[in-house]
């Protein structure tokens, strides 16, 4: 409507003013309700071709949208195994910080596992006192056996000297049986330092193996009961969390409820999603200017820039499934999702995430006019493309002063 005024300032009204002055025509008489095109056919003629051409260009080149919204994600509060909820620690709508207890869930089982491996770590521990023991029995064999080993062997060295000066003293079967005597000895002493070495394997090696396992065992116990206690990973807002002592959670079907991000990207007080028809795909550059209202902040126009592009289109993924793709089940186009941030800081203070806006981009050729490099009838069509971004901000400014008319007075709401 504003573009077809406008168009009729410089197209009817100028007609209608030839007919008036110089044709010497009279509203009423012979220009009338009936009488209107044929008079003013030119008139009416050039004002809907200017207007068809100008609400085109000022479309394309000043793209608008009333798909925008901040966006924002959800945390889901779930545990990993199943369990009914023994004590909970919050309310719904209460703000907690990263590492708040949330609620704990009761597993008689898992205690028992916890009993269980502690009983296997103190078990290990009184192992350790038999294994000395063991030890102390094994050296002392060690040392009986080395005593009679050499006791044993001095006895067969003395003899078999003697023996071997001749005179008869020692017989050949005495030597030979001392020499059996150091043998066996010999081999007991041999025997004896196994059991000590295997006796100090143990409380070296053996043992301490255990531990580290039952050790391992205990701690994972400990981990999985800490885990029946869920805590908050992030900060944020509960939504929707009505647990009680004595639910029953599954993380396969039931949640115990989400939390809200209070502040980075995911919390939707940083940027705004916008879906721009694809027409405006070769118009719309990060770094573009923008311009949105919101029901959550009405009668406010807050300026923005595009920071990021999506590179797909979302209505043209393709899921492996069992039936074979129909692309005339997606005839409905998909938007060009455009990324838009505050240029000011705070820009979006008061905004509400998840709330509806309308948008508008900019294109701005200022810097391209300025380097000289086009020529005079491209520079000027780029700077009455330029100008007529100004319609499309008034336009947008109006829409921010009826907008909450005709959201609480046309839709009931």
């Amino acid at each position: 409507m504003f573009e077809i005024l406008l168009c009729s300032l410089i197209t009817i009204l100028p007609d209608y003013l030839f007919r008036k002055y110089r044709q010497g025509k009279i509203w009423g008489k012979e220009i009338t309700f009936f009488t209107m095109w044929y008079e003013l056919r030119w008139g009416i003629s050039a004002c809907a071709i200017l207007s068809i051409s100008l609400v085109t260009l000022i479309f394309y080149y000043h793209p608008s949208t009333t798909n925008a919204s901040p966006l924002f994600r959800t945390v889901s509060i779930m545990p990993e195994k199943s369990g009914r909820v023994e004590h909970v620690f919050v309310k719904n709508h209460q703000k907690v910080k990263a590492g708040t207890a949330i609620f704990s869930m009761y597993d008689e089982s898992q205690l028992a596992a916890i009993d269980q491996a502690q009983a296997q770590v103190n078990q290990v521990d009184a192992e350790f006192s038999t294994a000395y023991a063991q030890l102390a029995v094994a050296t002392s064999n060690m040392e009986k056996a080395n005593s009679a080993y050499m006791r044993s062997k001095n006895e067969y060295d003395r003899k078999k000297e003697l023996s071997l000066k001749g005179n008869n003293i020692i017989s050949e079967s005495e030597v030979q049986k001392l020499a059996d005597t150091v043998s066996m000895n010999k081999a007991g002493l041999s025997a004896s330092l196994a059991n000590q070495d295997a006796a100090q394997a143990v409380i070296d090696n053996v043992l301490p193996a255990q531990k580290a396992s039952a050790i391992e065992v205990l701690e994972q116990a400990i981990i999985d009961e800490e885990k029946r206690t869920i805590y908050a990973h992030i900060d944020g807002e509960l939504q929707q969390f009505a647990l009680q002592a004595g639910d029953f959670v599954n993380p396969m079907i039931r949640s115990a409820g989400m939390i809200v991000p209070s502040s980075g990207q995911a919390s939707g007080k940083e940027a705004v999603q916008a879906g721009f028809s694809q027409l405006a795909a070769n118009v719309i550059k990060v770094g573009t200017f923008a311009e949105i209202t919101c029901l959550s902040k009405p009668f406010t126009i807050i300026p923005m820039k595009v920071a990021s592009i999506q590179s797909v289109i979302a209505t043209g993924q393709v899921r492996t499934v069992e039936n074979l793709l129909d692309v005339q089940e997606r005839a409905r186009p998909g938007t060009l999702t455009v990324k838009l941030v505050p240029l000011y800081e705070g820009g979006l203070d008061g905004v509400i995430p998840g709330t509806k806006c309308l948008a508008n981009a900019y294109s701005y050729h200022h810097e391209l006019i300025a380097s000289g490099t086009l020529s005079t009838t491209k520079s000027l069509y780029l700077h009455m493309v330029d100008a007529v971004g100004v319609v499309h901000a008034i336009i947008l400014r109006m829409q921010a002063l009826l907008l909450p008319v005709k959201v609480l007075v046309f839709s009931g709401h």
